[in-house]
């Protein structure tokens, strides 16, 4: 878009940026401590400081207002706009949504008009204005994003803000199939050392976290992950966030407790993202402790006091939350006719749709309609097809790895075992082999713990202790795999005091 253009955007677009906050935090408000040394107004330091606190926290909307504040008391303070164009970019969700483009580019023009400051400054600003370039793949753009940040971050090396900017383009670009976590672990090189002599930074225990959201690295961020939610309380993403290594680790109580919190603070600021996502983890957690009182009573509070069938669910964040919530109730529980009657949500992406459709299908074979569910087969594959032409690879494996699940439970309604184990050892070894993205807990049911359950299905308590065990060292503490472990073991047992 042409810079002219977009410059004249700007008059129609500020306005709505720098409305008043309709979101009150609690007093004294604390998002920890940053400091970004700007080159503008000796008077909006602070309140640059508190802005960058809140995008270190996730809290998008209201750092955008704070940016914007600063632009209004110093107009010519160029990184005011940069701030407003990366409060658009949302590196770890979904990157760049299409509403967001020509606002955040016309930031950033705005940015390079202005600029008169620190080479630094001008780094920043050249680097996210990368993100916002017409005609190339978006995941080139993050790549050449981190690209330019790793060098500003080589540049200013005593700069606290330019190695933690850097560290989080790391995680953004971290391949989902890299399990050797060589990204994580770089950006853990420069977090912890930094962590160390500055605890009250939100980011450093934020992207402390974010490295650590795998099974390798979990116990690595438990440190960081009981601070955050002291350093930034009155940030509701800061109050959720360690739960992904509480979620890791089987820590549930915790997950419990820290999803509450969120819950209730992104309530009463009016996020509706963030107060569906901590809700979703809460589900999991709750189902995984057998509270399925509690987490009915959530679901509930979804349907009703959110209205379900009003929220954007093209909004994936919300979209994936509102999904899979109920889902994971059904298919936890195992309340297979409910699953058959679920209703994929119809303006849904198709990376979501699609894990509503695999539990309608699993709810149609596990209650003795395989015909049935592989219509829902076709469905899965023709959603996959969408997304592999999009260009979203990540979500189109996940399809194809619920779509041999599917296969596998039709084919072990239809007395076909050895199929049905063989498309649950593919789909398994295909999932161990991904990393989960952090808008999830997880996979609704993990595939390897599926394979477990048609083992003992077909009467291979041996093999089927085998997958749980598998299962369980990759998602501690899953209710439903403890309890097939020990059915299976048990079965195992037996079969040994028969044959002695």
């Amino acid at each position: 878009m042409p810079t002219r253009r977009l410059l004249s955007l700007l008059p129609l677009l500020f306005p709505l940026l720098c409305a008043p906050q309709m979101h009150d935090h609690p007093a004294p408000e604390k998002l920890g401590t940053v400091s970004f040394p700007l080159t503008c107004s000796a008077a909006v330091q602070q309140p640059f400081n508190r802005a960058v606190s809140l995008l270190h926290s996730f809290a998008y909307t209201e750092a955008r207002y704070a940016f914007h504040h600063v632009a209004q008391l110093d107009p010519q303070c160029a990184m005011a706009y940069w701030g407003v164009a990366i409060s658009y970019y949302h590196p770890l969700w979904e990157g760049l949504a299409p509403s967001a483009v020509v606002p955040g580019q016309a930031a950033i023009q705005q940015a390079i008009q202005l600029h008169s400051g620190s080479p630094r400054e001008l780094e920043f600003i050249r680097a996210l204005s990368i993100i916002y370039t017409d005609g190339l793949p978006f995941g080139t753009r993050t790549l050449r994003y981190e690209h330019a940040m790793s060098t500003l971050a080589q540049g200013n090396p005593a700069d606290v803000e330019s190695q933690v900017f850097y560290a989080l383009a790391l995680l953004a670009v971290s391949p989902p199939t890299d399990k050797s976590h060589a990204n994580q672990k770089q950006a853990m090189f420069i977090l912890e050392p930094l962590y160390r002599t500055h605890p009250d930074h939100p980011g450093l225990a934020h992207y402390i976290i974010h490295a650590c959201d795998n099974r390798e690295m979990a116990q690595q961020g438990l440190a960081a992950a009981r601070a955050y939610a002291q350093v930034a309380p009155s940030a509701p993403h800061a109050l959720h966030m360690p739960s992904h290594i509480f979620t890791r680790l089987g820590l549930w109580q915790d997950s419990i407790t820290s999803n509450i919190a969120a819950r209730d603070a992104a309530r009463r600021q009016g996020d509706l993202g963030e107060q569906l996502h901590a809700m979703d983890y809460l589900v999991y957690a709750y189902l995984q402790t057998g509270q399925n009182e509690q987490a009915a009573d959530v679901i509930h509070q979804l349907q009703s006091e959110l209205n379900t069938p009003s929220l954007d669910t093209q909004n994936f964040k919300i979209g994936y939350a509102a999904t899979a919530m109920p889902i994971r109730y059904d298919i936890e529980l195992h309340h297979w006719t409910d699953a058959a009657a679920i209703i994929p949500p119809s303006a849904a992406p198709p990376s979501v749709a699609a894990i509503a459709v695999w539990a309608r299908g699993l709810g149609l074979a596990r209650s003795g309609h395989p015909n049935a569910a592989r219509e829902q087969i076709v469905r899965l594959r023709e959603l996959e097809a969408k997304l592999r032409s999009a260009g979203d690879d990540y979500w189109a494996t996940q399809t194809s790895i619920l779509t041999r699940e599917l296969e596998a439970w039709c084919a072990q309604a239809e007395h076909d075992s050895t199929e049905a184990e063989s498309l649950l050892r593919s789909a398994a070894s295909e999932e161990d082999a991904v990393e989960k993205l952090p808008v999830t807990p997880g996979p609704i049911l993990p595939a390897r713990e599926q394979l477990g359950s048609v083992l003992l299905e077909q009467n291979h308590p041996a093999l089927a202790l085998e997958a749980f065990q598998a299962a369980l060292q990759t998602t501690p503490g899953r209710r439903s795999a403890l309890q097939g472990a020990a059915d299976a073991a048990r079965l195992s047992s037996d079969r040994k005091q028969v044959t002695k």
